[in-house]
């Protein structure tokens, strides 16, 4: 069990065994390297306990409570608190952490994480034996474990599907009898009798504030807040490192962090998604006004995982939300650790968006935020229909609803009466299941420790006592925090649009390597899928394959991602009947290299063609239909041209949708420039084609002549 998590900490190995109780912890040092091994005891030896994370202010809790410590491990002071407070130990506690504790004195066993679930924590229950461990795979070693993939639950998880509706259900741990430790909670079980309990030392504010404050006390109050996280969050014995998008959140954390004097190293993803989307380039120009080194890790057109390469990395997280965005994640650690041996924490600038307004800009039905109020009252809607499934037809006319929210009001009340709320809480149930999972595990699996200085419950109780009249100042796009960092940022940083990791306009670049990661070596991944024996009964062989060979045609194949999902179930399903290698044994595969970009303005077009293999089509470019095209218009419906690729229609440009896109492609010749057929067609602007004509080019339909 001890080496299915022995990535997780590479420095040393302890195990404790006494009575009724085993232990077994793999350590990873970043504070007090020459003095932390654990188990931690009280001072009478009566309190055992194993820690995975930090606790920020064992200084101050220390001398607040006049404790002595004997080692210089952070979590020892956990060990003091909890022999004289019992389950109250970690009230005052700042920090991730996920704890075990055997309390000698009542037989008791005690299990607990932080506020966010920052630091992950696995129970099961056997033949009258408790297993617990950081990742379930850990407790899959022991023979007394079941091992079983929970396919209804994981399919009717919101998560996975989508759904458009707001839930705060327990996180889904994807596999039967495997619990996960409640964050911001403790799992009590008495050894004697096996009864447990639960206790919550911390939950979720609800955010109806009402703090007496200006705007300008929230976003000072928010900046010192934010600040003094960075200072805990940058403080270790080891090296520190820092992911950068050149997004306000992660800009902020590295602005906050050199202000303090850290000179840490940065690493940012370099592909056409983030190209396109202007990640790569604001990573650079955000480390390099502070001062910080920069790496842009470079995943060009080929960097397409292999297969066995994608089991190893769904293995390592265990969820069915593996993805892209875990793909770039898990190299770029890979990277770090190669170039930056020493490493062992990396600064994130995760967990923002959720709490802060990130998302009002992309949820709203106009664009403000009245906008976004009415975008998640549509969604609170949508749940309190979920909860009444009979109902939704009478609010799915084309005039729209027949009937009044009031019929829903009894059973799902608190979500229409405090739709906010209720959204905060959605998000921070999606934080759990889906960022903390799997930040843990990209970072762990590479012997690094996740730090995200966003997740500090003081941050978060000050964000709830904005009272609502004033959320539209504070938190429309994030204005608390972009406003609080108009002194250490420059104003295009400040002001840019929130981009998601490498979604935006260069989404489909990372979709389509996803799609060619599934239809490699004769659509294997698909296949093991399938031949999972719960996806025999539950997955749809002829409506999976047909999925894929669309995704193949399509410039934009967003839909990739849930047939990714329904993938790695069936994957996973596989993987429990017959475990694979531990991360330790797994074979190892080439790590990536970072492309040298010493100055954005001169190195950008060098970048370009090393990502996009062919040159960006301008006004000066000649265009024709790539070999196997073929346009047909009909005489019954000239406004509409469809385009057949290999012999059968994929696509359609409409005239009423897109009038210079369809006026264009109508005059192609494969002899005339692109802005000489733009003034044909009426004067048309080139940027009213640019995005289209480039998507065109990359899905094989057109192609640039001379190239």
């Amino acid at each position: 069990m001890a080496k299915a998590v022995g990535h997780r900490g590479p420095d040393a190995e302890q195990f404790f065994l006494d009575g009724p109780v085993g232990l077994g912890f793999r350590r990873l040092a970043l504070v007090g390297p020459d003095s932390g091994d654990q188990p931690l005891f009280s001072s009478g030896k009566q309190i055992v306990l194993i820690a995975n994370g930090e606790v920020y202010n064992h200084r101050e809790l220390e001398r607040r409570n006049g404790m002595r410590l004997r080692t210089s491990s952070d979590c020892e002071v956990l060990a003091h608190l909890y022999a004289r407070d019992g389950v109250d130990f970690l009230r005052d506690v700042v920090g991730m952490f996920a704890i075990i504790l055997w309390d000698k004195r009542t037989n008791r066993l005690v299990l607990a994480r932080d506020r966010f679930g920052i630091k992950p924590l696995y129970y099961t229950r056997t033949n009258g034996m408790v297993l617990v461990a950081s990742e379930i795979k850990a407790l899959f070693q022991h023979p007394d474990c079941r091992r079983e993939l929970d396919w209804h639950s994981t399919l009717a998880d919101q998560s996975v599907n989508g759904a458009p509706y707001l839930t705060s259900a327990p996180i889904n741990t994807w596999f039967r009898d495997i619990e996960s430790v409640p964050a911001g909670g403790l799992v009590v079980i008495d050894l004697n009798t096996g009864e447990t309990r639960q206790h919550s030392y911390w939950r979720l504010p609800t955010f109806d504030g009402d703090l007496d404050l200006s705007n300008e006390e929230f976003i000072s109050r928010y900046r010192d807040l934010l600040g003094s996280a960075v200072s805990d969050a940058a403080t270790a014995d080891a090296e520190l490192g820092m992911f950068l998008s050149g997004g306000i959140d992660s800009a902020a954390v590295a602005a906050l962090a050199a202000a303090q004097g850290k000179n840490l190293h940065t690493f940012t993803v370099l592909s056409g998604s983030t190209l396109t989307n202007g990640d790569a380039e604001f990573g650079h120009r955000v480390a390099r006004s502070l001062g910080l080194p920069n790496h842009q890790l470079f995943f060009d057109a080929d960097a397409v995982p292999g297969v066995d390469q994608w089991k190893r990395l769904l293995w390592l997280l265990e969820t069915p939300l593996c993805g892209p965005e875990q793909f770039y994640k898990y190299e770029l650690y890979r990277y770090a650790k190669q170039v930056r041996p020493e490493l062992r924490g990396m600064l994130l600038g995760a967990g923002s968006d959720e709490y802060n307004g990130g998302f009002s800009t992309l949820l709203c039905l106009e664009p403000d935020w009245p906008g976004f109020e009415a975008g998640i009252q549509q969604m609170a809607r949508a749940s309190a229909l979920h909860r009444q499934p009979g109902l939704t037809r009478w609010w799915d006319y084309p005039e729209g609803a027949l009937l009044t929210d009031d019929l829903l009001l009894g059973p799902a009340r608190d979500i229409l009466e405090d739709a906010y709320s209720a959204y905060v809480s959605w998000r921070h149930r999606h934080m759990q299941q889906y960022n903390c999972w799997h930040e843990d595990r990209t970072a762990a699996g590479n012997g690094v420790e996740a730090r995200v200085p966003f997740l500090d419950h003081r941050i978060i109780e000050l964000l709830a006592g904005i009272p609502a009249q004033r959320r539209a100042e504070l938190l429309w796009d994030k204005r608390i925090l972009r406003d609080g960092f108009r002194d250490l940022l420059e104003p295009a940083v400040t002001g840019r649009p929130k981009v998601p990791f490498y979604y935006g306009d260069g989404a489909g670049f990372t979709h389509r390597t996803m799609v060619r990661m599934l239809a490699q070596d004769g659509d294997a991944l698909l296949e093991e899928a399938l031949a999972a024996p719960g996806a025999r009964d539950l997955l749809s062989p002829q409506g999976l394959r047909t999925m894929l060979r669309r995704l193949e045609t399509e410039p934009e194949p967003w839909d990739v991602e849930f047939m990714l999902r329904l993938v790695n179930v069936g994957l996973l399903d596989q993987m429990v009947r017959e475990l694979p290698a531990v991360p330790l044994d797994a074979p190892s595969y080439r790590v990536l290299s970072a492309l040298a970009v010493a100055d954005w303005d001169r190195d950008a077009p060098a970048v370009m063609r090393q990502l996009r293999h062919r040159p960006q089509p301008t006004p000066e470019s000649v265009i024709d239909l790539a070999p196997e095209v073929l346009l047909v218009q009909t005489p019954d419906d000239p406004d509409r041209l469809f385009i057949a690729l290999n012999g059968t229609f994929e696509f359609v440009a409409e005239r009423d949708e897109d009038a210079a896109w369809w006026a264009f492609l109508r005059e192609v010749d494969g002899k005339r420039p692109v802005a000489e057929i733009l003034d044909v067609c009426g004067g048309v602007e080139f940027a009213a084609v640019e995005k289209t004509l480039s998507d065109a080019l990359d899905a094989g339909v057109l192609k640039m002549v001379g190239t």
